[in-house]
């Protein structure tokens, strides 16, 4: 229960301070800041939906390792990749304390991408402005279409953007099936 509370006090303030950037007219928040694996990620605020704590989800036979399976999220089916697992191209192990789970969220795409998908990640950090980068990089012409640019922050520590557009759009995304593969999780 206190991890709802505390779920639904964050999206009240990250609502508040979307609310404040509209209003104001300036652009000081551009990413949603998430961990995922050993990585850090950054979802532009307008391609990320609604925010749900951790909810197993039901496994499906014959899918890709790092789609976990179908959770209902607010009485919609949802998809539910591993966002760790989808960029290493295999399932990362899942957060097995109870500690790390209770950090763990799904987020949404935003249902304007039409995909009705969640992106499990392990944290999340917060908003982020170009303001708060020092350096940024463009992709390198082999990555995926999906990725965005790199940015470094103040600490040295290296973000990756993610446009969750074109991911949403992607074949090995959208194809989630294991090639005639057993997922390991169902019995």
């Amino acid at each position: 229960m206190a991890n709802r509370d505390a779920l639904r006090a964050f999206q009240s303030r990250l609502a508040g301070r979307l609310q404040a950037v509209r209003t104001a007219g300036s652009v000081s928040a551009s990413w949603l800041a998430v961990e995922a694996g050993n990585a850090k990620y950054l979802f532009p605020l307008g391609h990320a939906g609604e925010i749900f704590p951790w909810t197993p989800p039901q496994p499906v036979p014959y899918t890709a390792p790092w789609f976990l399976g179908v959770a209902n999220l607010r009485g919609g089916l949802f998809g539910v990749i591993q966002l760790a697992g989808f960029a290493a191209g295999q399932r990362s192990p899942v957060a097995a304390t109870e500690a790390a789970r209770a950090q763990s969220r799904l987020v949404a795409l935003n249902e304007l991408l039409e995909v009705n998908c969640a992106l499990l990640i392990d944290r999340l950090v917060g908003l982020r402005g170009v303001e708060a980068f020092t350096a940024a990089k463009a992709p390198d012409v082999e990555a995926p279409a999906w990725l965005g640019h790199a940015y470094t922050d103040a600490e040295g520590v290296q973000w990756q953007e993610i446009n969750l557009q074109a991911l949403s759009q992607q074949p090995q995304f959208l194809s989630i099936g294991a090639g005639g593969l057993p997922n390991p999780d169902i019995n």
